[in-house]
């Protein structure tokens, strides 16, 4: 009797110190030191490619040593560097049949510094008709790993106009190129394409941390976020001109830095653990694929990526989803590790909305991870989202605290090696 009183009082004492330990690290006072820092005017919106940008990850890389995480590989610094290319069209000439094409016509997704089509033979031909959905159709056509010529009908003008703009942004060089002509001619018989292209090469970086496992290194465990944003746009009568972007995302990184944090003081885990803050994700996830890309799939045990937890969910405080829930079993262990508190995830409530592919997870999980996202944002009323009023006041951070703490409790024994979720179906 005397050995059971013992052995239950070493378990209350260390579920006290656990607690005493994590409620000293994670708490709403922390949440908003570094909230406050991310999403400040002087960040300047954080978009890609901006000086606002670059100060969002010296102070991330800053915090990552404090954290003293190791460098991520062969790197010599916190940054993950890499090239992107723009191509600017200076120059478009052509014909559809008759029909002249130029830059009110011709839309170009690519890195080559000139494009010339001389028949409708050289190149793929896809057609986007009156009735087909413009976004499912078209947008799906920038990955593909071929040359494609895309005749777009009149009909979408519009979004076809919204499209120009984003096939013009930053890619990796690929050498492959993919033009979208709006057209009501469908079927033409002939077809002769000449662009030249401005090249300008851009830089960016992720910021990655490591906190290296003790007996099972080489099984990695992500935690992820991203901290571009939209930048500077138009002021208005109730609001400034700043995209802070303390909810979308900041509030994810502040998660993860406090994660690296938390954990590097706790100095248990088995497995490898990398936190990255991704750039680049508002205009394409670059940042998230380029960092995939050097990374050994299989060996990435699961990725906890977080963005915009700010906000109470649907189901109020003390709550969260995972998107992509049935496709793992990832959920259900994270679940089982919080018995006995009273936080909860649930299921993706906005299936929809597609959330599993259109955050920093999906190139992992296309490749098999069980890598998922965990958010509380109403995507179907977020009243702040992808606005200049997405400001620190308008989050709860007691709440985002609360929901940080629970996804380091929740990863335990996945970061202990005890835990392995189901492995994610691989995209075709």
């Amino acid at each position: 009797m005397k050995r059971f009183t013992w052995i239950l009082v070493l378990l209350l004492s260390s579920t006290f110190s656990f607690s005493q330990k994590i409620n000293k690290l994670i708490n709403r006072a922390e949440v908003e030191r570094i909230e406050r820092i991310l999403s400040a005017d002087d960040m300047e919106g954080r978009k890609t490619f901006t000086p606002g940008n670059d100060k969002a990850a010296a102070f991330i890389a800053a915090e990552f040593a404090k954290s003293k995480l190791k460098f991520f590989g062969n790197a010599n610094s916190y940054f993950q560097e890499f090239t992107m290319t723009k191509a600017k069209p200076i120059e478009i000439t052509g014909f559809i049949d008759t029909d002249s094409l130029n830059s009110n016509n011709v839309a170009v997704n690519t890195t080559a510094a000139e494009i010339n089509i001389n028949s409708l033979k050289d190149y793929e031909v896809v057609v986007v008709k009156k009735e087909d959905d413009f976004s499912k159709t078209v947008f799906p056509l920038f990955d593909l790993k071929k040359n494609i010529l895309v005749l777009v009908d009149t009909a979408h003008t519009r979004r076809f106009k919204s499209m120009q703009r984003f096939a013009g942004n930053a890619k990796f060089t690929t050498g492959i190129s993919q033009v979208f002509v709006l057209t009501a001619n469908l079927n033409p018989s002939s077809f002769s394409l000449h662009v030249k292209n401005q090249l300008t090469e851009q830089k960016l970086k992720n910021v990655v941390g490591v906190l290296p496992g003790k007996t099972k290194k080489d099984e990695f465990v992500v935690f992820s976020g991203h901290y571009d944003h939209l930048g500077i746009g138009k002021p208005d009568k109730e609001q400034d001109s700043v995209y802070n972007g303390a909810n979308d995302d900041a509030a994810g990184t502040t998660a993860v830095m406090m994660l690296a944090n938390y954990f590097s003081k706790l100095k248990n885990n088995q497995r490898t653990l990398i936190f990255v803050a991704f750039t680049a994700e508002e205009i394409g996830g670059f940042g998230s694929r380029y960092f995939s890309e050097q990374l050994n799939a299989d060996k990435v045990m699961a990725m906890f990526n977080i963005e915009m937890i700010g906000t109470e969910s649907k189901w109020g405080t003390n709550s969260a989803y995972i998107t992509g829930y049935e496709k793992s079993d990832f959920g259900k262990i994270l679940q089982q590790n919080l018995a006995g508190t009273n936080f909860h995830f649930e299921p993706d409530p906005y299936p929809q909305q597609n959330l599993f592919y259109r955050s920093d997870n999906a190139t992992l999980a296309e490749l098999g991870v069980p890598a998922h996202t965990i958010s509380t944002s109403k995507m179907d009323n977020e009243k702040f989202y992808h606005t200049q009023q997405d400001e620190i006041e308008t989050l709860d951070m007691a709440n985002m605290a609360e929901i940080i703490k629970s996804i380091a409790i929740s990863s335990k024994t996945i970061i202990s090696g005890k835990d392995t979720p189901t492995r994610v179906v691989k995209s075709e």
